[in-house]
C-alpha cells in the first residue's frame, strides 16, 4: 500500500515524505517527524507477519509480542509527537491502514488479530479526544487486497480459488491498492471533516461476510489534498 498510496497523494499535488525504516527501535517515529517539520496529513501503513497457522498453544511470546511492537507501539509514537502540531492548527488529519481481522476471529491468528484490534481501540480514542479540534483519525480495515503476497498469480490461476472468492466476496473478486489509496485520500481531503465518529472505521472488503457494528459508515469519494504536507510510513 506503501507506494501506491505515495503515487495517489502525489499526484493530487501533495509533498508526500516516505520513510520506511525500523519503526520498532526507539526514536526512530519521533526522529522522522522531526526533520520534516509541519505535518497536515499522517498516513499509518503499518504490518508485520500474521504467524497464520500457529496454534495459541504454540504461540511463543516473541511471536505474541512481535506483531504488538510492529504495529501498536509504533503507531502511538508516530501519532504522539503529530497531533499537538495539529491541534495548535486547529486542524488535521490521520488515516491508518488496517485490518478486517480487527473485527473478528480468525483461527490461528491470536496474536496478530489481537494487535490489529489495539490498534482499532487507539484510533477510536484518540479520535474522540481530539474531535473538537477539527483533527479526523479514521481506520480502514482492509481485507481481500490484491497482492504477489498474499494472492500470487498461482493461486488466483486456480478454480477453487476463485469459486471461494465468490463465496466469501460477493463483489466477486479483490480490490485494487489504488482502490484503498483513493479512500485514504478522501479520509485525508476536506471533503471529510464529518467522517468520524466513535467507531472511526471503513471497511474495505467487497462485502463480504459482514461484521456486526453499532456504527458504521460508508464514504464513496476523492478530493484533492491542495499542498498539503503529509508524512507517509511506508
Amino acid at each position: 500500500m506503501g507506494p501506491i498510496s505515495a503515487k495517489v497523494f502525489s499526484k493530487e499535488g501533495a509533498v508526500v515524505f516516505c520513510d520506511n525504516s525500523d519503526l520498532t527501535k526507539n526514536g526512530v517515529c519521533e526522529e522522522a517527524i522531526s526533520k520534516i517539520g509541519g505535518i497536515d496529513i499522517l498516513v499509518a501503513n503499518l504490518a508485520s507477519p500474521t504467524f497464520s497457522g500457529i496454534e495459541i498453544k504454540n504461540v511463543r511470546d516473541d511471536d505474541w509480542q512481535a506483531p504488538f511492537d510492529m504495529m501498536v507501539h509504533p503507531l502511538h509514537r508516530l501519532v504522539r509527537p503529530v497531533v499537538p502540531q495539529m491541534i495548535e492548527r486547529k486542524e488535521g488529519k490521520i488515516a491508518v491502514y488496517g485490518s478486517v481481522s480487527a473485527l473478528k476471529g480468525m483461527k490461528t491468528l491470536a496474536a496478530y488479530s489481537a494487535a490489529r484490534a489495539a490498534r482499532l481501540g487507539y484510533v477510536q480514542s484518540v479520535g474522540v479526544e481530539v474531535a473538537a479540534s477539527n483533527i479526523q483519525i479514521n481506520l480502514i480495515a482492509q481485507n481481500y487486497i490484491e497482492s504477489d503476497a498474499y494472492y500470487p498469480d498461482s493461486l488466483m490461476q486456480k478454480e477453487a480459488f476463485r469459486e471461494s472468492l465468490k463465496r466469501q466476496v460477493p463483489a466477486g473478486r479483490l480490490s485494487t491498492a489504488e482502490e484503498d489509496a483513493a479512500l485514504a485520500l478522501f479520509l485525508a481531503s476536506q471533503d471529510s471533516g464529518f467522517v468520524q465518529d466513535k467507531e472511526s472505521l471503513t471497511q474495505v472488503d467487497g462485502c463480504c461476510k459482514p461484521v456486526r457494528l453499532r456504527s458504521e459508515r460508508t464514504v464513496i469519494g476523492g478530493s484533492s489534498t491542495e499542498s498539503n504536507k503529509i508524512m507517509h510510513i511506508c
